[in-house]
């Protein structure tokens, strides 16, 4: 018994090392979709943490928001976003695209609104 169990630790083992651990599913969402998605996914995340829910004030929900938007389902939107995990330079690239558009758009929101850069404090002259 202690070697069927010593064999099948060993064959599990080999099993999880390969150079592929999650394969390719066969309705990946396109990078540039997905992109689109975590950017969605980040802005409407923001826009509930800045506003949480008070009674009488309507909720959305984000994931069935994003599913009909982006016609996906949440199996797919899972193994796609699970592949992409996989692939940690791709799928840190995706996320510095998003952080892109989410610092442009802020620039963007802070300028129509009048917010503009403080301006540095000058080194003034001592007074005696």
């Amino acid at each position: 018994m202690k070697k069927i169990v010593l064999f099948l630790l060993i064959l599990f083992g080999f099993s999880a090392c390969n150079d592929q651990p999650v394969h390719k599913p066969k309705n990946l969402i396109p990078e540039k979709q997905m992109v689109e998605i975590l950017y969605d996914m980040a802005l409407l995340d923001a826009i509930r943490t800045q506003a949480p829910y008070s009674p009488g004030k309507p909720t959305i929900n984000t994931r069935a928001y994003i599913y009909k938007k982006y016609k996906v389902d949440s199996t797919q939107l899972v193994q796609s976003n699970r592949y992409y995990i996989a692939q940690i330079e791709l799928y840190k690239k995706m996320y510095e695209q998003v952080n892109e558009r989410l610092t442009k758009e802020k620039e963007a929101a802070e300028k129509a609104i009048g917010k503009e850069e403080p301006i540095p404090i000058m080194d003034l002259p001592k007074v005696e």
